[in-house]
């Protein structure tokens, strides 16, 4: 039988990043073409990058550009030269912290850089745009779990603003070039080759190294944590779902956020739940064997004490709702991160 996306080509920027490696993964494995483009910024440890791009490197059908999104030309020289069929876009400055110091490299990443992906799209049209967004854009918003449907006008770090205005400009491109675009904003993602910037990674790294970890806002946050197996699923089956205009769409989802005027949909990708902060701590303890000794502290400016997504809407356009719970997908991190690191602990 013919692989049905055998003659597919997909863009993936970020591809050295966490989340950007296990979707090039994913595709490959689909069989898909992938074009892998990445920056290799310093924001983290760059032998984790160039480890993650060892495991791909060698696949026939994968082929690796490193270069910043916003360098001139580059996109668009991409796009002529490729003819890319799906465009996951991935890349970006993360870390809500951060933000808050050097605002300017999240307006030249998150800002220049995503309106040059969308200009190289407006001269050479993909078939489907998915553009990674953050639950950070629901910023003050208290009632849970979010909802596609909620305003998101209340960011609180610079990186949420950034994502918030990636989405707007990704809207009005669709609405004036009709680009199909699905904007998936996912939450707190762990697993195998996480950011160590992230939590998890800290807190496993801090805990079988016998070192303390600060527990912010006292331990009282709670959030989606959503396996990146989870998030690559979401992601890969909605990139066979491009949204259309409304009045092509025969029918309508409730709690749908198409957009009215544009082919355009934002949706949720998390594992649907809140888990507190401290039980999760505690599924790193029973994985590592080790008990933590935490410093309970303020939280942090441009932090929010929680996040849970609404995930009906993904179920609804895939069939799909995440399978991996906090043990299990804990567990397996910490027995990646035994392996890379060579730990004895």
């Amino acid at each position: 039988m013919t692989n049905p996306t055998a003659s597919r080509t997909a863009l993936v920027t970020g591809a050295a990043g966490f989340i950007g490696f296990h979707v090039v993964q994913r595709l490959l494995e689909d069989g898909f073409q992938v074009v892998g483009l990445d920056a290799m910024t310093e924001y983290y440890d760059v032998t984790l990058k160039q480890a993650r791009l060892a495991q791909i490197a060698d696949h026939p059908a994968f082929r690796f550009v490193e270069t910043r999104l916003e360098a001139p030309g580059a996109l668009r020289g991409l796009f002529a030269a490729n003819r890319f069929d799906v465009v996951v876009h991935l890349a970006a400055q993360a870390g809500v912290r951060q933000s808050i110091d050097t605002p300017q490299l999240y307006l030249d990443s998150n800002i220049t850089g995503t309106f040059a992906l969308l200009e190289a799209a407006r001269a050479h049209p993909p078939s489907h745009i998915l553009l990674a967004s953050s639950s950070s854009v629901y910023g003050a918003n208290t009632a849970m779990p979010y909802r596609e449907t909620d305003a998101a006008d209340t960011p609180m770090s610079f990186y949420a603003a950034t994502k918030k205005a990636g989405e707007a400009m990704a809207h009005s491109y669709a609405h004036l070039y009709d680009l199909p675009t699905t904007v998936f904003r996912f939450f707190t993602v762990y697993g195998p080759w996480g950011r160590p910037d992230m939590a998890p990674f800290k807190f496993t790294r801090a805990i079988l190294n016998g070192a303390s970890i600060d527990v912010y806002n006292n331990g009282e946050m709670r959030r989606d944590f959503t396996y990146v197996d989870d998030l690559v699923t979401g992601i890969r089956l909605l990139a066979d779902t491009p949204p259309q205009r409304p009045a092509l769409t025969v029918g309508s989802l409730a709690g749908d956020s198409l957009s009215p005027v544009a082919p355009y949909r934002v949706v949720n990708i998390g594992n649907g739940k809140a888990v507190p902060l401290l039980d999760f701590i505690e599924a790193i303890e029973t994985a590592t064997g080790h008990r933590a000794t935490r410093n309970l502290m303020p939280i942090q400016p441009g932090d929010v004490p929680a996040t849970w997504a609404d995930i009906t809407l993904l179920q609804r356009l895939t069939g799909y709702a995440p399978r991996v719970d906090i043990q299990d997908g804990i567990a397996r991190f910490v027995s990646w991160y035994r392996a890379y690191y060579d730990t004895g602990r």
